[in-house]
């Protein structure tokens, strides 16, 4: 791969993993000139894998925020997304929504038990946190944690590897909360602030410590 395609394709992934940017944040970021970062920018807007928003957000010449349109967000993989669309409908024709509700409940115990087998139980709220991130970005999720300063930390998925079929069969997500609750222990609480399937660039859990009594 040539400099010129890594250094593109970098770019794509740090708007992807960060949104909006302007020129100068990725060249920062990617360590190459403003001038460098924007003929990467222009180009793949060329191919239609960017848009911008000029923001004028102080005084002077607004700044342009660049970030993923529709289709370079399709660049990053949504894991056999024709194929599990198709078995959702043939789970569905043959079994009725019964018979997709036990598939859909056997899918979410045995991601349960997966996250258990990776998260310590006795550990600290952000190394549990960190460790649920860290089964997550296995699962395709590209997921971090981030400690806030007021003790809470995020969750954050920056991509859907099952968008497709979660778009098609919302049940697919319906219990990620319930899973993360259990799994993170009942010291915290876990808040949904960001969907994906709402509107949202991506999801973003809050895990917030209870105070002790």
């Amino acid at each position: 791969m040539s400099t010129a395609i890594a250094t593109s394709e970098q770019a794509l992934f740090l708007l992807k993993m960060r949104g909006p940017q302007t020129a100068q944040q990725l060249a920062a970021l990617l360590e190459i000139t403003s001038m460098g970062a924007r003929r990467q920018l222009e180009a793949a807007h060329g191919r239609g894998l960017v848009a911008y928003q000029d923001v004028a957000d102080k005084v002077g010449r607004p700044s342009r925020r660049w970030s993923l349109t529709d289709a370079g967000h399709a660049r990053f993989p949504d894991r056999h997304a024709e194929l599990t669309l198709e078995l959702i409908a043939q789970v569905q024709l043959l079994f009725g929504d019964e018979g997709l509700d036990r598939l859909i409940a056997a899918r979410e115990a045995g991601s349960e038990v997966a996250y258990r087998a990776r998260v310590d139980g006795s550990a600290a709220l952000a190394q549990r946190v960190a460790s649920l991130a860290e089964a997550r970005d296995g699962e395709g999720y590209m997921a971090a944690s981030e400690p806030q300063p007021d003790g809470s930390v995020l969750l954050v998925e920056n991509h859907c590897p099952i968008c497709a079929a979660a778009t098609s069969c919302r049940k697919l997500c319906r219990s990620e909360l319930a899973i993360f609750q259990r799994v993170l222990g009942d010291d915290c609480t876990v808040e949904r602030s960001e969907y994906l399937l709402e509107g949202g660039r991506r999801c973003v859990y809050r895990i917030t410590p209870l105070k002790a009594a």
